[in-house]
């Protein structure tokens, strides 16, 4: 995490609403994680998107105990994160701030019925995808989220690639396709974000999405703040 560039990852998230940090796994943890996706008892519930509209492929929630690796990473970046979230409440004039660390803003969710972990693993084959939409469970939305890519393009996977859509008041849709490697993590905005125009700071709304997946198998991680109801 230290070496990481957060004066650099804070600016593009103000100025695009994602940011490519850098590898936050390596190889072997990579693999690891995406070995758990058969193991059934490490998860809360599987969800078939077909099933629901939400495109093809599938992807399965964590139950607790999270694994090693997921908690840590949850615990180590939401205080990362927090300024910013808190920076940027304060520029669309929303009254909720975020305290400093992970625990304490899991009690507020827990208060709120929100006590389902939100941690996932996404498995996309030949075909998949995942259409455009925001991760949001509940009253309590921490609203940045990461998403970590577990294989490799060009060798595991073709295609697949992340989309993030922003919606912009009176104006057409801009997008981001950032570029990948396997151990990547990005940040990115769950629902809204500020942009500063000439009258203040005003909203735009983002959503995200996977590209068709043209060969091989598509795992990652995602990193959700907070909970379930």
């Amino acid at each position: 995490m230290a070496a990481l560039d957060w004066s650099r990852i804070a600016a593009d998230l103000d100025a695009y609403g994602c940011a490519v940090a850098g590898p936050l796994l390596g190889a072997a943890e990579c693999a690891g994680l995406a070995a758990h996706y058969d193991d059934d008892a490490r998860f809360r519930s599987r969800v078939v998107m077909a099933r629901h509209g939400f495109g093809r492929g599938e992807y399965k929630y964590f139950a607790r105990p999270l694994p090693a690796p997921v908690k840590a990473l949850r615990e180590a970046l939401y205080p990362r994160f927090a300024p910013l979230a808190n920076r940027w409440g304060e520029a669309l004039r929303e009254p909720a701030r975020f305290p400093p660390t992970h625990e304490e803003f899991l009690e507020r969710c827990r208060a709120a019925g929100q006590t389902r972990p939100t941690p996932l693993l996404l498995r996309y084959g030949p075909g998949d995808y995942n259409c455009l939409h925001q991760d949001l469970y509940g009253e309590n939305v921490f609203p940045l989220q990461v998403a970590i890519l577990l294989s490799e393009p060009g060798a595991d996977f073709t295609g697949g690639e992340l989309v993030l859509t922003e919606q912009r008041p009176r104006m057409q849709s801009r997008v981001e396709v950032p570029a990948l490697r396997r151990g990547d993590g990005i940040a990115f905005a769950v629902n809204v974000r500020p942009v500063r125009g000439a009258r203040g700071s005003y909203r735009v709304k983002m959503r995200h999405g996977v590209s068709r997946i043209r060969s091989g198998e598509r795992f990652t991680l995602g990193i959700i703040f907070h909970d379930a109801e």
